[in-house]
């Protein structure tokens, strides 16, 4: 999966993943839809944001919680 529009820098919202390097993270995003809120919705309270991406933040959002991790077994 390719996401040019997540951001991960330290400076930043504490190195959250964000959308391109602005003080929104996804969890923002996500959280927003998640309550019900519409794209259009989440465009006027994030003027500077495009629907493409809200998109990838949901896209992240996804692949994250699909996401398996197994704990490490030593030898």
């Amino acid at each position: 999966m390719e996401l040019n529009r997540i951001t991960f820098d330290p400076n930043v919202m504490g190195g959250k993943p964000c959308i391109r390097g602005m003080r929104v993270t996804v969890g923002t995003i996500v959280g927003l839809i998640a309550s019900g809120r519409s794209f259009d919705e989440v465009l006027v309270f994030y003027p500077y944001l495009e629907a493409d991406d809200i998109s990838e933040a949901l896209a992240y959002a996804a692949w994250r919680a699909d996401e398996i991790e197994l704990p490490f077994q030593a030898a």
